[in-house]
């Protein structure tokens, strides 16, 4: 199945912030804007949800400190206890002042580690995975909107005329 899409170019990243603005006022839902370099604003001129993937960092990095405790628990205390600088290995909380940097590089650690991993797949980016991007400028330096037509061809080429687009093209889009 395809959908027409309009895809208006832009050279500028400041004149394609004030498109996004002109054609999200004039109510227009706006698909996708691919961009060579991250726009400050643009997910936010967009409409866009903020992102959850701090709260995923926060359980992750949660999860690092629970391992680290529990490996150290069993490795220091219970399995092999050694005295080490005259510090007996009675308990784990007479230790665990010197079991501290070890706690932090594996919250960091299980933190940074899952964040990437979580973002892969939430981006849906696999390895080999062939690129999204409509137009090879737009990794070097045109700004693409994607605009879905909806009997309104004419309407959206007079509104993005108007917004300093330098190429406007009618493009056939597949949905898998």
């Amino acid at each position: 199945m395809a959908s027409k899409v309009l895809h208006a170019y832009y050279n500028d990243d400041d004149v394609l912030m004030l498109a996004v603005k002109k054609v999200k006022a004039a109510k227009h839902h706006i698909e996708e804007v691919y961009c060579p370099f991250p726009v400050h604003g643009l997910d936010k001129a967009m409409g866009l949800a903020p992102t959850r993937i701090a709260i995923t960092s926060f359980i992750y990095g949660c999860i690092g400190l629970g391992v680290a405790v529990l490996m150290m628990n069993f490795i220091m205390i219970e399995d092999w206890p050694q005295d080490i600088g005259g510090k007996p290995s009675f308990s784990y909380i007479e230790n665990m002042p010197a079991f501290v940097p070890i706690m932090f590089e594996l919250t960091v650690f299980f933190a940074a580690h899952l964040m990437v991993i979580t973002f892969y797949m939430r981006s849906r980016l696999w390895p080999f995975k062939k690129a999204e991007n409509p137009d090879v400028r737009t990794t070097d330096d045109h700004f693409i909107m994607e605009i879905e037509i909806h009997d309104n061809e004419n309407e959206l080429k007079d509104l993005l005329a108007d917004t300093g687009t330098v190429e406007i093209n009618i493009v056939e889009k597949n949905l898998h």
